[in-house]
């Protein structure tokens, strides 16, 4: 009998209680893993336990397949038309926005992010995606090709069949709206699997998958760990699609599986060192305040972080100056606080990772220029950070950090920041920030990334694609782009008039 999670909010911003099943959501039911495992969740505010959840293996993620198989050969795919699909995934939406106030104080409590920021974003976003893509399901359609006139051509869209879907834990219900939104649209199958450090809002929202009216089997979260659960459904021989987002490291491994498996259609959206450009002329206090918004938003755990920030010489100064005074305003604490910006690092193990990169920028000669260590005595906070005096080949430079620190370096033209800003293996995003507006496009189309932004960072609309360039990724989230990546286009050639 799988466990029960239970807590009653009242003593933070959200005056409820929440209270829902912990097990694997397999063919419509909440069950045990067949191991009878569970996994421990950490409230990285305080570092003690939340709550257990149950541990799916290899054999749970094979039901949960032959769950999805079933379901698309009989009650979803091309047996359920797209305008019931849309009825459904709107339902879903609409119950999302009822249990708004839930679900973000569960992204607070186990992910440690701002439960203002994860209603206003990350709750609001996630609506309006599975909202967006519920209008996709009844227009996404194939085309008629004109050959000639002994011949009818066409084309259809077909859904793929049985996806995997494996998300992080630095977004956990934004991830999954981004992952399951085109999928469900075009009529495939998920086995999903949540982040073990971050499951809460996944079961959440297989509660609310079941009352929307999914049939069973359409939609199965299979909470685990990525060598084991991760691992089989990237090398699960009936999943035809994998799509992943995480660290480039586990996507290669997960690229490998696909390849020795059954070749599966993959996409991957992974990690950034993303560079911010402030040149001379650009408005200099928006540019403080986007800069470290860029940085700091998520508490620095986020793909696209402008991790790297590069002033242009003359305005150097002035701009470390303001942006010094702005970082210090940036409240960091309890995530359920109304006026926290920046809450504690997700785990002890990411914690330990982002002080070892401090440690290291500091032994390879950078200068703390603020912050550098941790906040408090409890949880995982640690302070937001500045580094200076950095050089291109530092570790600091060239890896992803993936916490609440920025190395802010100087450039001298358009020439001299095209080369630093694409010196690195990733591309996912960057930012261009100038009043001219002829300088900001032309230096944006130089740079080699999926994403740019101009005189602003981290905005992001489901309407617009996502993903990056190099080593940052494959394919494409969001917008009609992610349709794409859930479909197989099938050509049909109809004889007219040609005899033998």
């Amino acid at each position: 009998m799988p466990g029960t999670f239970n807590y009653d909010f009242s003593a933070h911003s959200w005056q409820g209680k929440s209270s829902f099943s912990t097990g694997l959501f397999i063919d419509g039911k909440f069950v045990d893993g067949i191991e009878g495992k569970t996994i421990s969740v950490v409230n990285p505010t305080t570092g003690k336990e939340i709550c257990q959840v149950s541990e799916g293996t290899a054999k749970d993620v094979n039901l949960a397949v032959k769950a999805a198989h079933k379901a698309f050969t009989t009650t979803w795919g091309l047996n359920c038309p797209g305008s019931e699909r849309g009825r459904l995934m709107l339902k879903l939406a609409d119950l999302m926005d009822q249990n708004a106030d839930e679900l973000a104080a569960l992204e607070a409590l186990d992910n440690g992010k701002s439960v203002v920021v994860a209603k206003n974003c990350d709750v609001k976003d996630a609506t309006g995606t599975i909202r967006y893509y519920g209008g996709w399901c009844d227009k996404h359609h194939g085309k008629t090709i004109e050959v000639d006139e002994s011949k009818f051509g066409y084309t259809r869209h077909e859904p793929i069949g049985v996806v995997g879907q494996i998300i992080p834990w630095n977004f956990p219900l934004l991830m999954l709206a981004w992952k399951i939104g085109p999928a469900l649209a075009t009529g495939n199958t998920i086995v999903l699997k949540p982040s073990e450090f971050t499951p809460l809002t996944a079961l959440r929202m297989a509660h609310l998958i079941d009352e929307a009216g999914f049939p069973p089997g359409v939609v199965n979260i299979v909470t685990g760990y990525g060598q084991t659960a991760g691992t089989a459904i990237s090398s699960h021989m009936d999943i035809q699609k994998v799509a992943f987002t995480g660290s480039t490291i586990v996507g290669r491994a997960i690229m490998k599986a696909a390849a020795d498996s059954n070749l599966k259609n993959v996409t991957l959206e992974l990690g950034g060192k993303s560079p911010n450009i402030i040149f001379d002329d650009a408005d200099l206090d928006q540019a403080v305040k986007w800069a470290a918004y860029g940085i700091y938003y998520n508490h620095g755990q986020c793909c696209c972080a402008g991790s790297r920030v590069f002033v242009q010489e003359s305005i150097y100064d002035k701009f470390m100056e303001h942006f010094s005074a702005h970082v210090k305003t940036l409240k960091v604490g309890d995530p359920f606080h109304p006026e926290t910006f920046q809450g504690p690092q997700v785990s002890q193990i990411q914690f330990d990772r982002i002080m070892g990169y401090i440690q290291k920028g500091k032994e390879e000669g950078a200068t703390v220029h603020m912050g550098g260590d941790r906040l408090g005595s409890e949880g995982y906070f640690i302070q937001p950070t500045v580094f200076t005096d950095a050089k291109p080949g530092m570790t600091i430079v060239k890896d992803e950090i993936f916490g609440p620190v920025v190395v802010i370096m100087k450039f001298k033209d358009e020439q001299d920041i095209i080369e630093k800003a694409n010196d690195t293996m990733y591309g996912l995003a960057a930012a261009v920030f100038s009043r001219d507006v002829g300088r900001a496009i032309s230096t944006a189309h130089a740079l080699h990334a999926g994403t740019v932004w101009v005189n602003c960072y981290n905005q992001l609309n489901y309407q617009i694609p996502f993903g990056g360039y190099k080593q940052s990724g494959i394919g494409r989230e969001l917008g009609e782009y992610a349709l794409a990546n859930y479909t197989n286009v099938k050509a049909v050639h109809v004889n007219l008039t040609k005899q033998m």
